[in-house]
């Protein structure tokens, strides 16, 4: 249940969100409940009632719902939505602040900061670190990166939303750690996924006795990640290594394993493969730089 929003501040900048989805509603929540002046607008105005009844004000539309504040944060289903939305409206962004946080490339981030800059509008783009639920707490946090005058102007309103992370002028950098942290959690979870339907073809083995375990050790794991990145950063000899016939073996293990287990095991076989490959060309050590470069697509001459 929201908190009962606190009477709308003078001293705080009013601010507009434009869409009501689970993120949309929890961004506005958060800074009705911090004092703002909070309008909001969505598709469907009825998503808007029970911030309404908390004392947010609904636009009738986009264009004033740009003008009713300095302000205006978007979080809509993609960067299309976000565009087909506001170009009927471009013109009430002149002189006023947008912040996009609707998930992104960084192709999509460097496109619209020219067109808003075109409109006379400011822009800054984000990316959310954080579901709905833990929006307003310290759990949360948002990456931020374009002009640093406007994100300096704002930033004590978007702190509201969780810790703020500014890294720097280049607009596309905010895009770019966003879905590098969410390809990083969905392979986390890809691995979860796999790792309990081996592990539940035990007879008597259920998802919930599984699942400690597994946090646990993969706790412990994440220790090691400062070791693997301040090896890739250096040119030295690598802290952490194996030999690649011993990683072999674990991937072969691991796919046996997962075939016994009625459980597909084409990753492991691809592992095999490439391992297979790197072996006969000579290579002897696995390391973390070399797992890192291995993924890079070399450029196009």
């Amino acid at each position: 249940m929201s908190a009962s929003p606190a009477a709308p501040s003078a001293t705080k900048p009013p601010v507009t969100v434009l869409g009501l989805g689970l993120m949309g509603y929890a961004l506005a929540d958060a800074l009705l409940t911090a004092g703002h002046r909070v309008t909001v607008w969505n598709r469907t105005a009825a998503k808007a009632a029970p911030l309404v009844e908390r004392g947010a004000l609904l636009a009738p539309s986009v264009r004033e719902a740009l003008e009713a504040g300095p302000l205006t944060i978007a979080c809509l289903l993609d960067y299309d939505t976000q565009r087909a939305l506001l170009e009927p409206a471009a013109g009430a962004l002149h002189g006023r602040t947008l912040v996009s946080l609707t998930n992104g490339s960084p192709a999509q981030a460097r496109e619209t900061e020219s067109w808003a800059l075109a409109l006379g509008a400011r822009y800054v783009d984000g990316g959310i670190m954080a579901v709905p639920h833990q929006i307003a707490t310290p759990e949360a946090f948002l990456f931020y990166s374009g002009a640093q005058d406007p994100f300096d102007e704002h930033r004590t309103t978007l702190s509201v939303l969780g810790t703020p992370h500014y890294l720097g002028p280049e607009v596309d950098v905010a895009s770019l750690y966003d879905l590098a942290l969410l390809s990083g959690m969905d392979m986390m979870f890809a691995g979860f996924f796999h790792a309990t339907a081996v592990a539940t073809s035990h007879k008597g083995t259920t998802a919930s006795d599984f699942a400690p375990h597994l946090v646990t050790w993969l706790t412990s794991m994440l220790g090691m990640v400062p070791l693997m990145a301040a090896d890739i950063d250096s040119s030295g000899p690598p802290a952490y290594s194996q030999t690649l016939d011993l990683v072999r073996a674990a991937a072969r293990n691991m796919g046996d394993a997962a075939r016994e287990a009625g459980v597909r095991a084409d990753h492991f076989d691809r592992t095999v493969a490439e391992l297979d490959g790197r072996i006969a060309a000579g290579e002897t050590e696995y390391t973390a730089s070399t797992a890192v470069d291995r993924l890079r697509v070399p450029a196009r001459g």
